[in-house]
This record gives C-alpha cells, structure tokens and sequence, in this order.
C-alpha cells in the first residue's frame, strides 16, 4: 500500500486525492452519511485513515526490532445533542459503510435527516509539516546507520557506558473528513520519533536515562545538530545520576527548567481545560472563565500551528481549522479547549482540539502543544531569589486527578538551589501539589520558552494523540518536595 507517493506533499488537497486510491469518492461518503443520518442524528461524519509505520530498534550493535505496520479503516459518528453514536470498520466498500453508519445513527430515534447534497472541498488550511524526504523513500539501509551511529557514539562518549538502546519510528498517511454540512477536508500527516537510552556503571552502581526527540517531518528531519544533542543529552543525563544525591523534603520554591517542564502544565493544568471536563461540572476550572487564576504576567495557549512540531497539526479530527487558542490572558482563563460538541454547548466556535487516536474512536477536547508565554523575568534572576529550593529539569512521568488537580510527579535530575546558586544535583525528586493553586503560586516567568522536542504522547478515555509542550523557566513560590533517603 506504500504508493510512491504516500508522504509526499503533506497538507490539505482540493478533492479526494490521496483516498481516491482505495476508491473513496464523493458518491461513497454521501451515502455513507445519509444513512448515517437516517434516524435523525443532528450530525454526522466520516474519518478516513491510513497509516504506515516503521520501527527499528538497535541494542548494543544488534538490530533486536524491525517491523512495519499498516492502518486503514473509516469510523462513522452520529451526534445527537450531547449523545454520540460511533462505529467503524476496515472495509472501505459501500455494504460495509452502511452497516458501520447504521451502527452509529442507532443513537438516535426520530425521522431521517437528508445527507449534503453537494461538497465544499477545503483547500485554504495551512501545510505545518512540509517534507523534504517523506519516509516512504527512505530505505531501510538509510536508517540503519542513523540508528548504528548513536549506539557507536554513545559508547565512545563515557567509559562508563555499558549498553545502549536506540529506537527510531516513522510514520506517513493521511486522514480524510467529510461531514453532513457538506464539508471535506484531507490532510497528510508525517511522525517521527528517535530514542537514545543508555545505561552506565561505576564503583558497582548502575544508572540509566535518555533522552528523545520527535516531530511531524521526513528524514531531513535528523540533522548532524540535533543528533548530536541526542548523543549529548543522554549521556550528560545519564552521568550526572552518579554525582545526585536525594533532595531535601518539605515545602519549598520549585523552579521549573525551560522545556520538558511544560509536563506539569499539561497534566496539572492543561487537563482542566479541556471543554468537556468542565461542561461536566469535573474541573476545578468550570465557573472559572473571565475569572483570574493567575499572576497577571501569566499567558498560556495552545497552539497547533508550530511548524513541524510533534502536537502541530493543520486540521483538527473534525475538519475544523486548528490555530492558536489563548487559554489564559494576563491571569484570566479566556477559553477551553473545544470540540464540536462542546462549542455548541458553550455557544462559542470550535477551538480546533477536536482530536482522536485513530478511526476506532471518537474524537475528543485534546490538546496539541501546550506552553506558557514568556514573561518579564531572566533565568538568572529567578534562580538567585531562591534561598532554599529545587531546580527541576528532566520529568519521567506522573500521576493527576484530572478534576481536582492533585498531582505527583516525578523528577528524574534536578538541582539543588542554596543561596540563589545551583549547588549539588538531585534525584529521585516527587513533586506534589495541586495544578490550580501550583498556578496560583507561579510568582516569577522568565523569557527564555523553550518548546521541548520529546516525544510526549498524552493518554484520555483511553485514547492516546502525539502532543508537544515547553515552559519558560518558572517559579512557583511554594511546592511540597519528597525524596528518597
């Protein structure tokens, strides 16, 4: 199925190009969506994909994974006020359409609704993640010194290395949505994601890190700089563990590093803003919109449209334009993050966070890339006002109730900061606290954002999306800090 030309030319098309292959036409999807509104569903939409996928995995010189994939299938929704009725299927062919529409019009029960009698065929979205060399011509043997390359240089790089781990994926494809307002719209979607991990040994201890980066590109995407930080970041990671030591317990200032830090946004506060959430009453967040929950110095948005990034897309998973969503505006909440169904709740227009992890599901308020602006702050001046506190740089991973905002997280290197200086590093840091009132205490933002290239996969409702984050270096005033020791 990997026609000479699966990932070339990414961005919306005018017509149906890529899917014409698999014999998708006007004809097929608007049967497909007048059955789906048979029983008077008061929308419905299809979502074509296709999807080829190749991993490679190398350890210690020896390639230990190698495979490829393929995705290819429609789901059907029918949405009938705040009720959604979905199915989905492999088989393109018409039968097979009707039973999947007819599957998900059974939420609804009332006179048929006719389907679009005419298509508008979108052509004027934005092309986020051009390629220079699309995946599908890249061979194999191309790949193979990429991945043999870092396994040799991270050995080289420090004696103590013992074994090392690389894994690289690729991904091209392409998504088709049509709807019942007659709307088509048809984007490809390249990914990338390259993991470096090793492990090391001194004195009889052993310590192990990584370090990884992603994005939406081809295999331009893996220039000499950037692998060489990937080759820099995990053995400095990897090394410093050595030298770390636990941290202090107790309430403290946490400041957050530029970048991977954006975690703790996106899981403690960014969660709370998805629409549905709060249209539910479940978010702390719900009665807070044109209310302050921040310093006026604080701006956070959501953004779709940083080129090439992992969370960048062009189009949403229900054809709605994703731009950028200004969440928080010099303190004050502005907006959620909105689908469809959740727009027309709030009476606002859709967000373009309408986002699903393939055609077997339903798409959901999800985020994209998740940040703070910068603020009027330096990096050097927020770490002098700590006397006592923590310096968190790299996040491994975490727990949140979503509703509340409770969080436990998990700092894999920090350091500590006495006196307004770095002094010694730590591990093994759990952070806990809760999201909203952790925003509350953001006292100090500095300029220097930073959008982390990691390859960050958000989890809701069982659902998974890639997604992108950073963070400018921050303060927050006060944080509960545990450690081992």
């Amino acid at each position: 199925m990997m026609g000479q030309d699966v990932g070339r030319g990414t961005g919306p098309r005018e017509g149906i190009g890529y899917f014409a292959r698999f014999g998708v036409t006007e004809r097929l999807i608007a049967e497909t969506l007048a059955a789906a509104l048979s029983r008077g569903g008061e929308h419905a939409d299809v979502f074509f994909q296709h999807r080829v996928g190749s991993d490679l995995g190398l350890e210690d010189g020896a390639v230990n994974r190698a495979y490829a994939s393929v995705e290819l299938g429609v789901g059907v929704r029918v949405v009938k006020g705040d009720q959604t009725g979905y199915g989905y299927t492999e088989d393109l062919s018409l039968p097979a359409l009707l039973e999947c529409a007819r599957t998900a019009a059974a939420i609804a029960d009332g006179p048929g609704r006719p389907g679009p009698a005419r298509f508008h065929l979108r052509s004027d979205l934005p092309d986020r993640y051009p390629l220079v060399r699309p995946w599908d011509e890249v061979r194999p043997e191309e790949k193979l010194p990429l991945v043999a390359g870092l396994n040799e240089r991270a050995f080289a790089a420090d004696p103590r290395i013992k074994k090392v781990s690389v894994f690289l994926r690729d991904e091209a494809g392409a998504v088709l949505v049509a709807d019942s307002s007659g709307r088509i719209v048809e984007d490809r979607q390249p990914m990338t994601l390259l993991y470096l991990s090793v492990l090391a040994e001194e004195g009889g201890r052993r310590e192990q890190n990584g370090y990884n980066v992603a994005g939406r590109a081809g295999f331009e995407f893996y220039t000499p700089d950037r692998l060489d930080r990937v080759v820099r970041e995990a053995v400095a990671r990897t090394a410093i563990l050595f030298e770390a030591g636990p941290p202090p317990a107790g309430e403290m200032p946490v400041v957050l590093a530029a970048g991977s830090s954006g975690i703790l946004l996106h899981e403690a506060i960014g969660h709370g803003m998805e629409a549905d959430f709060n249209r539910k009453g479940v978010s702390i967040y719900a009665d807070k919109i044109g209310k302050p929950i921040a310093k006026p110095f604080v701006n956070i948005v959501d953004d779709a449209a940083n080129p090439g990034a992992r969370g960048a897309i062009n189009v949403d998973d229900e054809g709605n334009a994703a731009g950028t969503t200004h969440l928080v505006e010099n303190g004050i909440l502005a907006t959620y993050l909105h689908d469809a169904i959740s727009a027309k709740h709030y009476g606002v227009a859709p967000t373009g966070n309408g986002r699903r992890e393939s055609y077997r599901h339903p798409p959901l308020p999800r985020m994209r890339s998740t940040y703070m602006l910068p603020g009027p702050h330096k990096k050097d001046e927020i770490i002098r006002s700590v006397k006592k506190g923590i310096y968190c740089v790299n996040f491994s991973n975490g727990q949140v109730n979503i509703g509340a905002g409770d969080f436990t997280f998990y700092v894999k290197n920090g350091w500590l900061i006495e006196d307004g200086k770095l002094t010694r590093p730590v591990k093994d840091v759990n952070i806990i606290g809760n999201g909203p009132k952790a925003l509350e205490q953001v006292d100090m933002v500095s300029d220097d954002l930073a959008i982390d290239e990691g390859g960050w996969t958000c989890g809701k409702d069982g659902q998974s999306v890639p997604v992108s984050q950073g963070l400018p270096t921050v303060r927050v005033a006060k944080m509960t800090v545990g450690g081992r020791g």
